[in-house]
């Protein structure tokens, strides 16, 4: 049997510290939230591991992401209590229940009613009920609750996520990982007035999001 209490002290100290994870509000809250509650039945030994894991493999493939490069993104962004955050894919709610715990209001956005309730289940059972689970096309975002002073998209972009950079605040961040394989990057945008400024973060790869792939050209 696992400790999970274990576990979740070994991700911090072995995973987050040495990947330059460093603030103390953001360990405390991964330390906190059990990660075991966001992953399909059966699979929950594997929370742990640092890699991302399949939390949804029905019509949408959803992954949690591993702790290092989530940790890092969250962190990135700098959420400040009581912001307004949208987590994008969120899955099973894992990310949406970090971002409560740092004290946001957030969204998760699902296109899938069935993850959606799975989502509500996880984080009910984890005691971030009060975040807000919707539904609806990834790449559209939520305009109900917008504008966002955060939003994390939980994998991987070809593009630049435009209707979601426009339901930041003015100020507000969003991150993401662009690109694929070598090219892949944590990527950080901030909102200024209507500019986005856009900074590449560290080397990192995640599972790419279908609403997100650029289509091939057509070639002659």
């Amino acid at each position: 049997m696992v400790d999970f209490s274990q576990a979740r002290r070994m991700m911090v100290d072995s995973q987050l510290r040495t990947f330059d994870v460093n603030d103390i509000p953001l360990l405390d809250a991964m330390g906190s939230v059990a990660r075991e509650k966001f992953v399909l039945p059966g699979r929950e030994e594997l929370a742990y591991i640092d890699q991302d894991i399949l939390v949804g493999d029905g019509p949408a493939r959803r992954f949690m992401l591993s702790p290092m490069n989530l940790g890092r993104m969250i962190q990135a962004l700098g959420v400040e209590r009581g912001e307004k955050a949208l987590d994008v894919a969120a899955g099973r709610g894992y990310a949406s229940a970090v971002l409560h715990e740092l004290g946001a209001q957030v969204t998760a956005l699902e296109s899938d009613e069935a993850l959606a309730a799975e989502a509500r289940r996880s984080l009910a059972a984890a005691g971030a009920g009060s975040v807000q689970v919707v539904t609806g096309a990834l790449d559209e975002g939520h305009a109900g609750n917008a504008p966002y002073d955060v939003i994390v998209i939980n994998g991987a972009v070809d593009l630049r996520p435009e209707a979601l950079l426009r339901q930041l605040a003015d100020g507000g961040r969003l991150v993401c990982v662009k690109g694929r394989g070598r090219a892949a990057r944590a990527t950080l945008y901030v909102r200024s007035g209507d500019a986005f400024g856009e900074r590449a973060l560290f080397d990192a790869a995640a599972p790419l999001l279908a609403p997100f792939v650029q289509e091939p050209g057509f070639t002659f």
